[in-house]
């Protein structure tokens, strides 16, 4: 249970937290906040501070309805701020489709690539393969940013997720990048109902069959506020529940906001032991 990167060998024994920096200033829940590069650059040095175990850098929001930016502006905004991140003695990951971006950003230091579009786009393939460690993690949307949630359908949402993700990761290995280099992502909320979204929580098991971790990201989605009535800034503690139920279901790596209040409930969850070793305990009393 290791995720092979760039500069770092992960051991995913442990449950890990990635810390969001959202460089945009259209992001749903902070957009705007780490738009300057300063304050990115104080943002990632603050998660790590609170416990992150790598930082994820995006200049391009995949929001809802988000329109699409130019490469020029999604490395201006992105390549400052990973400059910085790079230093920071943790892996840092570029949450970017466009191949230009993967190529700058894996140039410059950058230890994955985390690519909502799984490596579609001409070309990104190719420029990720060219780095011979740099880790990868495929996500599965439906649709673009811009329409993904006009109206969502399929007939069984784990097992389209699951070909999906099993085909492109087979189209990663096959063009040379090693399967310990990839982690795969469910896609929370790209393309999806409420519904779908729980129902992959529910049986996210099953797409432990593909036999690649799982990075899962929970973090104030729109599905936690549908459940709970409360707006995007109320959303900590339903963020932080849902990062905990996708890592006893099996995810290796949550992706999140709250940095600080997730690694605390990650340190009490492993304090009192995973529910199959407190069943086991419970038994030999």
């Amino acid at each position: 249970m290791r995720w092979q990167t760039a500069r770092f060998d992960l051991d995913l024994t442990r449950p890990r937290v990635m810390g969001i920096v959202n460089v945009t200033p259209d992001s749903f829940y902070d957009g705007g906040a780490q738009a300057d590069p300063a304050a990115a650059i104080a943002h990632a040095e603050r998660l790590v501070a609170e416990g992150a175990d790598n930082i994820d850098i995006g200049g391009e929001s995949t929001r809802p309805g988000a329109p699409p930016v130019g490469a020029d502006a999604e490395l201006a905004r992105v390549l400052p701020v990973l400059r910085a991140a790079v230093t920071l003695g943790v892996p840092v990951s570029v949450d970017s489709s466009r191949p230009e971006v993967i190529a700058a950003a894996l140039d410059l230091g950058a230890d994955i690539v985390n690519d909502v579009r799984a490596l579609a786009v001409p070309g990104a393939l190719q420029r990720l393969a060219a780095h011979p460690r740099a880790g990868l993690c495929l996500m599965h949307m439906q649709g673009d940013p811009a329409s993904m949630q006009g109206a969502p359908r399929y007939a069984d949402v784990v097992a389209e997720v699951a070909t999906f993700l099993r085909l492109r990761l087979r189209t990663a290995v096959d063009a040379g990048v090693a399967a310990g280099r990839i982690v795969l992502d469910p896609g929370i909320g790209f393309g999806k109902t409420p519904e779908h979204n729980w129902t992959l929580l529910r049986r996210q098991g099953e797409l432990l069959a593909l036999g690649r971790p799982l990075l899962v990201g929970w973090s104030r989605k729109s599905t936690l506020g549908a459940l709970t009535g409360r707006a995007v800034g109320e959303r900590l503690a339903a963020s932080v529940a849902a990062a905990l139920a996708s890592i006893a279901r099996g995810a290796r790596i949550v992706r999140v906001h709250d940095v600080a209040a997730t690694v605390d409930a990650l340190k009490v969850w492993q304090a009192a032991g995973s529910p199959a070793a407190a069943e086991r305990e419970e038994e030999n009393s």
